[in-house]
């Protein structure tokens, strides 16, 4: 396998927004786009097997670098064949660059020049996460995507915080492009620059002028209100090539997947199908459901009928039932289910946009969650 075996089409482009159908190959099988990737932060989709994953329709999972490394350890995923083997999955896989991690444990990390210093979450030990180590891992998982580490910082912030942590995440992507070996693995760049349009624009054609196999927006959904969530995509994407994947990192509710398939993004993953199935949240049309309310004690309707798994159906009524008597059966079905509800999302708007019909599928989706529609018509 080369990177030549990598290849992006690109479609079709709706005709009343931004929403883009095209079709990522790769060695390990085809991945059609726009796509959410379930998160298998450790090797592992909390609660389901792979093959339950798969069944459902989901073509590329993702899994993290910083967490892998610590346990078990990248040396011990190599020497049992790589990732795909030792987590038995045969399709694509994504992994993080530990990037997120430097963010979300700011209490435990140091931020200089050369990378990080982690404390481990686990047992204190000190990791030191350069973009060097951090291809280097991502090399020994033996992933297909690997991501570059960047630097996110918690907003709001200070304009020459956000331009220094924009300004250094260029650099550490020059430096993971040079390290990179592995020539059946591609890497995709990350842009930052935090809510300013601006330094997003820069940060882009900064990015873009080396060529990367595919770019992401990250730093976002980190406790901004939605709105300059969807601001920044829209002041992003039109920087980025059209004949690239785009990736919005850890996104998120469905309404943010349809705003940020309208805005141009292809690819998006968040942990949030099942975190909310083991909290008894379900996925529907008509909104989110909890199923632990009384409302549902006598309720016979499926979660949603139309989405399809091995036990679609069951009624609510049973589904509150397993969740009352603490058994662990009910997270498990959940969570299957919201993964399901994702993926069924994803080739919905994909066949809408093939019928220049997602500004139509976007309001009617919209008005089933309650969701006040924010897609900005580009054209």
């Amino acid at each position: 396998m080369s990177r030549s075996d990598f290849h992006f089409e690109l479609l079709h482009v709706d005709r009343h927004t931004g929403a883009r159908l095209s079709r990522l190959t790769t060695p390990r099988g085809v991945v059609d786009l726009p796509t959410f990737m379930p998160v298998g932060t450790c090797g592992s989709v909390k609660g389901l097997t792979y093959d339950q994953v798969a069944k459902v329709g989901a073509q590329i999972t993702l899994a993290n670098t910083y967490h892998l490394a610590l346990r078990p350890g990248e040396d011990v995923v190599e020497a049992l064949g790589g990732l795909h083997r030792f987590i038995g999955w045969d399709k694509p896989i994504l992994t993080d660059s530990g990037g997120f991690q430097l963010f979300s444990l700011a209490k435990l990390t140091k931020i200089h020049e050369s990378g990080a210093t982690v404390l481990s979450h686990l047992d204190g030990q000190k990791l030191e996460l350069t973009p060097e180590r951090s291809v280097g891992i991502q090399e020994r998982l033996g992933s297909d995507i690997a991501m570059v580490l960047d630097h996110v910082v918690a907003l709001p912030a200070e304009r020459p915080v956000i331009v220094d942590a924009c300004e250094r995440t260029i650099r550490w992507a020059k430096r993971c492009q040079a390290a990179h070996r592995r020539t059946d693995q591609i890497q995709f760049a990350i842009v930052q620059g935090g809510l300013d349009a601006e330094l997003r624009a820069w940060c882009a054609r900064e990015l873009t002028a080396l060529d990367f196999p595919g770019y992401a927006v990250g730093g976002l959904s980190v406790g901004e209100e939605p709105a300059e969530m969807y601001r920044i995509i829209s002041a992003t994407t039109p920087h980025l090539p059209a004949d690239k994947p785009r990736y919005l990192m850890g996104v998120g509710r469905p309404q943010d997947l349809l705003e940020g398939i309208g805005r141009g993004i292809d690819m998006f993953d968040c942990v949030m199908p099942t975190r909310n199935g083991r909290n008894a949240s379900a996925f529907t049309d008509s909104g989110e459901l909890n199923l632990r309310n009384a409302c549902h004690r006598y309720d016979p309707q499926p979660v949603q009928a139309d989405v399809v798994t091995d036990w679609s159906h069951l009624s609510r009524a049973y589904l509150r039932h397993l969740f009352v008597a603490g058994e662990m059966l009910g997270p498990i079905l959940l969570s299957l289910h919201n993964v399901a509800y994702f993926m069924r999302l994803m080739r919905q708007a994909r066949e809408a946009i093939a019928n220049d019909s997602f500004l139509d599928f976007y309001r009617d989706r919209m008005a089933g969650w309650n969701a006040p529609p924010s897609l900005i018509r580009p054209c």
